[in-house]
Parts: C-alpha cells; sequence; structure tokens
C-alpha cells in the first residue's frame, strides 16, 4: 500500500471548488480582498497558501468546512505536525510579559553594553551560519530578551545607544525566527516593537532596517499594500545623499527589494520591475555585498532578487536564465537568504516540470540546511508533486527527501 500523497495541489484545489462555485479569479479575489493575479498565481501553482487565515477565508467563501478538502491533508504549522515550534512557548511568554518587568527577576548584575552587543551577536551568527540554528537559537531568545531589557533599564548614560542598538537586533532577531517558524502574529509583535525604538533613537539606519523588517511581516503575511506603503516612506526617510554611509546605502536598497516583492505581490509588475532597477543602481554605489542590519544587500541579492520576481510572475524561463548569471554560494549573504533563493530556483525549475532539476534543487537545500527545508511550503508541495509520478531512477533519492521533509510516512 502507497504511504505517500497522491493528492492534487492546494492551487489545482482553490481552482477546482471556484469554478464550481461559479466565481471568476477576479470575483473570488475581490470576497477573499486579494488581486485577480494573486489567485491566479496561486492556483497555477506559482506561489502558496501558507496562511491559516487565509485558507479559512477561502474555505468561508467556497462554502467548505474542512480545510483537508483545500489542502488535502490536515492542518499542520510546523512540519513535525505540532501546533508549533517547542521554542515558541517560552518566547510567547516573554513578548507577552511588560517589556518593563522583563529580567525583574535576573540574578546578579546586568549585563554591560559591550557584552549584550556579544550576546545578540552570537546569537545573529549562530542564526545565519548553523545548519541547526532554529535548535540552537530558539532556547536562547527568551532569557536573551529579559537580559537586553534589564540590562536597558540599567545602562548608563554614555551607552544608551549602544545598548538601543542591541536590542533593536535582537528584536530583528525574533521576528526572522518567529516568521520562518510559522508564527507571523508574534513575528508582527517583535517587529513592531523594534521600529518603535528604532524611531525614538532618530538613527535613519535603525529605522530604515526595523522598517524593512516589519515590511517581510507584512508581505508574508499577505498584506502586501501595507508593506508596499511602509517601504516607500522607509524609503523617503532614508534618502540616501551624496556623503552616505554603506550602511545607509544598504538599508535604503533593502527597502527597495522589500517594496519591489510587495509591489509584485500586488499585481503591479511593471513597478515592482522599476523598483528592482532602483535597487540596482543602489547596488552599484554600493559597490560590494553588505549584510548591515542582516539586510543582505549587494549586487548579489538583487540579482537573485530578480529571480525572484521572474517566478513570482510565473515566467520560469526568465527566471532560470537570470539564475544561471548568480554565483549563490556569497559568503557574505547569510544562510536564510541562500537557502530562500534556492528554493526560488527550485520552484522555478518545478515550474518547467523538469523534474530531475527540481529534485536536484531539492538535495541543495537540504544539504546547505537540512532543518530549514522543512520550513518551505514550496518544497513540501514540490516534493507532493514529484510523489505523484515517481521514476524508478530517483525514486529512493525522492522518498528520503521526502521523509526529511515530512510529506511521507517513514
Amino acid at each position: 500500500m502507497n504511504t505517500f500523497p497522491s493528492e492534487i495541489t492546494t492551487g489545482d484545489r482553490i481552482k477546482l471548488y471556484r469554478t464550481r462555485k461559479g466565481l471568476s479569479q477576479a470575483a473570488l479575489g475581490g470576497l477573499i480582498g486579494r488581486s485577480e493575479d494573486w489567485v491566479s498565481k496561486v492556483e497555477r501553482n506559482v506561489i502558496p497558501v501558507d496562511k491559516l487565515s487565509v485558507l479559512l477565508e477561502i474555505g468561508r467563501v467556497l462554502d467548505i468546512r474542512d480545510l483537508a478538502e483545500l489542502t488535502g491533508r490536515s492542518i499542520a504549522l510546523t512540519p513535525n505536525g505540532s501546533p508549533e515550534h517547542p521554542s515558541v512557548p517560552g518566547i510567547r511568554r516573554a513578548l507577552n510579559t511588560i517589556p518593563s518587568h522583563l529580567g525583574s527577576d535576573l540574578p546578579g548584575d546586568p549585563l554591560t553594553a559591550d557584552e549584550l552587543t556579544q550576546r545578540v551577536g552570537e546569537a545573529w551568527h549562530a542564526y545565519e551560519h548553523d545548519v541547526d540554528r532554529y535548535a540552537v537559537v530558539g532556547p536562547q531568545l527568551p532569557i536573551l530578551l529579559a537580559e537586553a531589557h534589564y540590562a536597558s533599564r540599567n545602562v548608563a548614560a554614555a551607552d544608551e545607544q549602544q545598548v538601543a542598538r542591541a536590542v533593536i537586533s535582537l528584536y530583528h532577531l525574533l521576528q526572522v525566527y518567529l516568521r520562518r517558524v510559522g508564527e507571523q502574529n508574534l513575528s508582527r509583535v517583535a517587529a513592531d516593537r523594534a521600529l518603535s525604538l528604532a524611531d525614538q533613537t532618530g538613527d535613519p539606519v535603525l529605522m530604515g532596517a526595523s522598517a524593512w523588517n516589519l515590511c517581510l511581516v507584512l508581505t508574508s503575511t499577505g498584506d502586501v499594500g501595507e508593506s508596499r506603503e511602509l517601504a516607500l516612506s522607509a524609503m523617503e526617510a532614508t534618502q540616501p545623499g551624496d556623503d552616505a554611509s554603506p550602511e545607509l546605502l544598504s538599508v535604503n536598497g533593502a527597502l527597495h527589494l522589500a517594496c519591489a516583492v510587495a509591489t509584485m505581490r500586488d499585481g503591479k509588475a511593471p513597478a515592482a520591475w522599476d523598483l528592482l532597477n532602483s535597487a540596482d543602481r543602489v547596488a552599484e554605489r554600493a559597490g560590494v555585498d553588505r549584510n548591515d542590519w542582516r539586510t543582505a544587500f549587494g549586487p548579489t541579492n538583487v540579482a537573485m532578487h530578480g529571480v525572484h520576481l521572474a517566478g513570482e510572475e510565473g515566467d520560469a524561463t526568465e527566471a532560470l536564465r537570470l539564475a544561471d548569471t548568480i554565483e549563490d554560494e556569497n559568503p557574505v549573504l547569510p544562510l536564510e537568504r541562500r537557502t530562500r533563493y534556492l528554493v526560488e530556483v527550485m520552484n522555478a525549475n518545478r515550474m518547467k516540470q523538469d523534474d530531475y532539476a527540481t529534485l536536484y534543487m531539492i538535495g541543495r537545500i537540504r544539504k546547505t540546511s537540512p532543518e530549514e527545508v522543512k520550513f518551505f511550503p514550496l518544497v513540501r508541495e514540490a516534493l507532493r508533486d514529484l510523489l505523484k509520478r515517481e521514476r524508478p531512477a530517483y525514486r529512493a533519492e525522492l522518498r528520503d527527501h521526502a521523509a526529511h521533509v515530512g510529506v511521507l510516512a517513514g
């Protein structure tokens, strides 16, 4: 008896139920607050629907009571089927504690500004480079957040700016960590706090980096119009002059990229490509790839975003043509960015129905980040597609990847 799924994709199912309901793509989009272009991309499996609230809204409009009818499987927020990542409860408790009370029960003296900066930097380094980063970093975050606020309440005036930068950087880490493990609401809380703290400093670099972080959350939750408006506002506030610092150039360029992605998902493709061209001009000024405030901005990431935009448009041929020009093992780029790019290339091969290339890219993703590969809906959908038409030549490899990701019972 087969132990692997043979269902059609979520996009296929949405199209089937929409057609049965007698709705056009534009009509369905209007009823759920999305564009016709977004519905088209979902139904063509160009982009995944991986947010529970969106699936619930689609189910409501299409009169579907059991979301398994849309997804072909029971809803699980994490690859192992548990309701949340093991690290989330502790992080949630910390974020739900009044910041002025965090760390009040910690023994000993508060961390110095240098110690806090080092601790946050070490956590970031583990997240960006450790292949088991979720298991390594997650347990650290609640206590580190408590220590950061304890330090900020006891800091000497001369060190206030340094501590503020460390606390903001920590909230940036919380944002990206929580977003990747599927905790969008908590991720939004962390991003909002970072932006509020950054705005208080009056530093355009901190403000721009924090706005960029919030844009990522908004885009991932489908609030693309809000993301685009925030990015445009922050781009204006961080407009680099002739004597702009490398940090300001990086942050401003990263905002261009975030705005381009949100604009493409908002169905405004020409404007998205214009923004990418503008980002390319900022990258020319920057000259090299950088990772200021973990924005990973520079010529390489701009080129990677070209692949992303082409894929979002459904133009797999153009996406792969652009990918042929990119060195994707650039050590300046953090692990997450390199992994996400590999997923985008994998998806382009999937759209071309090149099973061998798709499977090869899944292997590269898994080798690059064995833990990260489990958190990409596009990878899981690709594996389900391949399992439906598996061939003897790659059956063992395919099933090994599928079992690792959690779409095939062991």
